[in-house]
């Protein structure tokens, strides 16, 4: 292994993945987030960039269906419509950029394996919300989804802990992990009706799954404090328990304050505490094995500037002050009493569902 290397991922065929310049989903996010790094000078001793490589048609199957692929591709050479009910516009070159988004994620998987990297981060990847046989959301193919089961398939890893921060529910990868004792945690805005409608507190899995689908549902407006006592009560007790062999965390960083789909009043600074802790657990647990994808974020200079401060936190690479504290919000919101007390209750009440199936004291 080389040291405590980390790897960011990238090719600029991330940039077909585009839908149109009215879309919010915006590619350019990860050629900035590269742009910020390269001008702090953080690829050293401890980071470098390494190029992604194309997901194959086999390694797509591994979760997707031939039907589905199939649709895809025609629909985005034709460029013809909608993959799914409006969101997704099949355009083209979609295809190809999203097969490029897995295939960094898979090849972030492979460096982390091999030990030639311990952590590694694809911006272009993240897309939660693709099922095996749908789009939706902005998401073709589920990289995290593909990545878990090359992970499987080529290393016989056993247990991997998914942890999936961004602002929307991680509906397509809970569906197709909902019945295997793969963990995986959402935390996302939830209130029945924001999109996509799921992840409430009882959607917990079934058969071999069950107890291994957890979900943190937020009330709009949540804060650091907030957030960040959810993630200290539920997520690191039961990674502590699940004791994977790998983390991959989708890191959306549509939470933010500032972005204009969510709705949540996170700061980079729960973003930057994310980072820590998703490190220290994989030294703790996984040998440092941590792989990293993109996902939401719809302020393209935001989104940049918190994958940023995320990168140079797991890699920790040293910044000028300076330089540093630029890219960290200086705005702090206070604590919402009531929104506290309602997620308190959350939280009391996962744990009484969740923790005891994983021998956690409630």
């Amino acid at each position: 292994m080389l040291g405590n290397l980390t790897g960011f991922v990238y090719h600029e065929a991330y940039e077909k993945y585009f839908f149109g310049e009215e879309h919010p989903f915006k590619p350019i996010r990860g050629k900035l987030t590269l742009e910020i790094l390269k001008q702090l000078n953080v690829f050293n001793s401890k980071a470098k960039i390494f190029e992604a490589r194309p997901a194959s048609i086999e390694e797509l199957q591994l979760v997707h269906t031939k039907a589905y692929i199939e649709y895809v591709k025609r629909r985005c050479d034709a460029d013809l419509g909608y993959l799914d009910y409006g969101d997704t516009p099949a355009r083209r070159g979609v295809f190809e950029g999203a097969c490029w988004r897995v295939g960094g994620t898979i090849r972030a998987a492979e460096l982390v394996m091999e030990e030639v990297v311990s952590h590694a981060f694809n911006p272009g990847g993240g897309l939660h919300h693709a099922k095996e046989n749908s789009a939706a959301g902005f998401c073709v193919f589920n990289d995290i989804a593909v990545a878990t089961r090359f992970l499987q398939k080529k290393f016989n890893v056993k247990r991997v802990a998914i942890v999936d921060v961004d602002g929307h529910h991680a509906d397509g990868t809970q569906q197709i992990f909902y019945n295997e004792p793969i963990l995986t945690i959402s935390t996302h805005r939830y209130d029945g009706i924001f999109y996509p409608g799921t992840g409430k507190i009882d959607e917990v899995g079934i058969g071999e799954g069950y107890g291994y689908s957890v979900n943190i549902p937020l009330p709009i407006g949540v804060d650091d404090e907030t957030y960040l006592y959810c993630f200290r009560e539920v997520v690191e007790p039961l990674i502590r328990a699940y004791k994977p062999e790998v983390i991959i965390s989708q890191f959306g960083v549509d939470g933010h304050y500032q972005d204009p789909l969510v709705g949540l009043a996170l700061t980079t600074k729960t973003y930057i505490e994310v980072a820590k802790s998703l490190h220290n657990l994989a030294h703790q647990f996984s040998n440092g094995k941590l792989i990293i994808a993109g996902g939401g974020g719809y302020d393209v200079k935001n989104t940049a500037r918190c994958w940023a401060l995320m990168f140079i936190t797991i890699a920790e690479v040293e910044v000028k002050n300076e330089e540093y504290d630029k890219l960290k919000d200086k705005v702090k919101f206070k604590k919402d009493e009531k929104k506290f007390l309602l997620i308190k209750r959350v939280v009391e009440e996962l744990k009484r569902k969740i923790f005891p199936i994983h021998r956690l004291e409630v």
